[in-house]
């Protein structure tokens, strides 16, 4: 075995990949809470007024899109970190329809 050689273990990328992936478990935590509060209020709008918010659709969809990032992260389809570490997901015109 060579001695420039470290094992996964003791590599501090591995490390501190771990750790962000704990900080993006609670923000996904945190972001899943938010998601539920525009639901409800969505709702609430339909009920009440029989059309639906475009501000909270346009929110619930960069959420939706913020979900997507941590979740591709987190299961190493994506090493780009999500917002806080990057730009807030904007929603496309793809992406709205």
């Amino acid at each position: 075995m060579n001695a420039n050689s470290t094992k996964p273990y003791q590599d501090k990328k591995v490390w501190l990949r771990g750790l962000y992936m704990l900080i993006f478990i609670l923000l996904l935590s945190i972001v899943k809470f938010v998601a539920f509060a525009v639901i409800f209020f969505q709702f609430l709008s339909v009920l009440f007024t029989a059309k639906s918010n475009t501000q909270l659709l346009t929110f619930g969809l960069s959420l939706s899109l913020y979900q997507y990032q941590i979740m591709m992260f987190l299961t190493y389809n994506s090493e780009d970190h999500p917002f806080p570490m990057a730009k807030w997901p904007e929603p496309s015109e793809l992406a709205k329809k």
